[in-house]
């Protein structure tokens, strides 16, 4: 009698605890049923809403072309991606209203330029940035890769330019100032610094002469709040003031070593995180930009690769014997302490390389993944995935079907939106579960491009062409 119930008593706990792990599992799994359908929620009745409708171009940049409240989006005219330099305008479309605000007319704008594009907003502020073809272009000296820079208006004073970063091509040249010309730019964060790609014109010089195997070679650049840099003026006009201090990050080198981390061009930017990333020591980098960067594997064919640069807290201090402002012979160097390294080696992958249609590398807001498109082992490219600190390369998106357009990460890093088959899809970056949000049906009407999300997350704007009697022009949409 006495063991009866000592086994009576050893039973009834251990069935509350097996009837305790069997109400957690049925509410776990209900839960995460509720939260998986929840998380698509948002999308489940987004309407497609027609901006813009002038026999004009509308041309969006690939990010950051939303006004900080979201009311706004910032295009240029352009009807035609390679037309920056035959340009004139920045205008600006109302999300709510569809009305239109002229924010910039470039003056005496012919086919030789200046020219104007690729617009973007401050994440913190209505100052908007873009392309700027040299104000002294003409005939013999027409918009070109090494002949524009980056100019900002504010949305209060539409027409006054902001010119935001020094250039200087007299020898001997100035710390802080570029000579050549910056473009694609991408702000950070806080809308401090600004990241941006470059061609450096001093160089283009020598490779035109066929001096010394030189070749003009594209770069990573930065600008920062450490301006204005004043330049001794020249008489035709080509030096320029900057407000702020700009300075390239990555190295480049004309022959690259085959298999080695040497890289021939550097492109494709976008900071990192909101504010850096997380070290596996547990520090913080406050700064880095990760980039694409072509390499040569052990054949000798070219591989594109993602990089980081970790950037110094101080980027006006020079390394030893190699200047900021460059020589005649010599591209500008990167600051001191300026730490490149290479995250992904994909040489013995079964499809090698980033791939797949331009586009920028962008992260998740706390800087923990930088995403990338490669193709995957079916051959297909899809979106993957690395961290700042290196690792094994995560594939994100599992679609049978190819990414087809840039793509862009949602402000809270949950979702990526790009394009495809003419429609918008949109995949969750934790479980890889993809879904289409977009429904566009009729004749004439392409698919989209330069898919963007809103600062609060709710909205997806994109271009698509549309036909309009015998020609076709980039209106504006959004997904809301």
């Amino acid at each position: 009698m006495f063991i009866q119930n000592r086994d009576t008593s050893c039973q009834l706990p251990a069935k509350l605890f097996i009837l305790a792990v069997m109400l957690f599992v049925f509410f776990t799994c209900k839960s995460s049923k509720e939260r998986s359908m929840d998380i698509w929620e948002r999308f489940k009745h987004m309407e497609e809403i027609q901006l813009t409708f002038g026999e004009k171009g509308h041309f969006l940049y690939v990010t950051q072309y939303f006004s900080p409240d979201d009311k706004w989006i910032v295009y240029d005219t352009r009807n035609d991606d390679t037309h920056i330099g035959q340009t004139c305008s920045i205008e600006a479309v109302n999300t709510s209203t569809k009305e239109v605000r002229l924010l910039y007319q470039a003056p005496g704008q012919s086919i030789y330029g200046p020219g104007v594009g690729a617009a973007s907003f401050s994440p913190v502020n209505d100052t908007v940035l873009f392309i700027h073809g040299l104000l002294n272009c003409d005939s013999t000296r027409p918009y070109g890769f090494g002949r524009r820079t980056g100019v900002a208006v504010s949305f209060d004073k539409p027409g006054t330019l902001i010119f935001m970063d020094a250039r200087d091509v007299v020898s001997p040249f100035t710390p802080g100032a570029l000579r050549g010309g910056t473009h694609a730019y991408n702000w950070s964060g806080d809308g401090e610094w600004i990241s941006f790609t470059y061609n450096d014109i001093i160089m283009a010089e020598l490779e035109k002469k066929g001096v010394n195997h030189f070749k003009d070679l594209r770069v990573v650049g930065i600008m920062a709040p450490y301006g204005p840099v004043i330049v001794e003026k020249d008489p035709d006009g080509e030096n320029i003031d900057g407000e702020k201090f700009t300075v390239v990050i990555s190295k480049v080198t004309e022959n690259p070593e085959r298999g080695s981390d040497q890289i021939e061009r550097a492109h494709g930017d976008g900071w990192i995180g909101t504010n850096g990333y997380m070290k596996p020591d547990g520090s913080r980098q406050n700064r880095a930009v990760a980039f694409l960067g072509d390499t040569k594997d052990k054949q000798g064919n070219i591989l594109t690769e993602v990089f980081i640069a970790d950037i110094p807290e101080d980027i006006t201090r020079e390394a030893k014997d190699q200047p900021l402002s460059g020589t005649e012979t010599r591209r500008p160097a990167p600051p001191e302490g300026t730490l490149q390294r290479r995250l992904t080696n994909t040489s013995d992958n079964k499809n090698p390389g980033v791939q797949g249609p331009r586009h920028w590398l962008r992260t998740t807001p706390d800087g923990s993944w930088i995403f990338f498109m490669m193709k995957d082992e079916n051959g297909i490219t899809n979106i993957h995935a690395v961290s700042p600190n290196g690792g094994p390369v995560k594939q994100i998106s599992r679609n049978p079907f190819p990414v087809e357009t840039s793509f862009s990460v949602s402000p809270d890093g949950q979702f990526l939106a790009y394009g495809s088959n003419g429609q918008v899809f949109v995949t969750h970056t934790w479980t890889g579960e993809t879904r289409q949000v977009s429904n566009t049906q009729g004749e004439g009407i392409n698919g989209p491009a330069s898919i963007n999300w809103s600062n609060d997350g709710k909205k997806i704007a994109y271009n698509r062409k549309v036909v309009s009697g015998d020609t076709s022009y980039f209106q504006i949409f959004l997904l809301k």
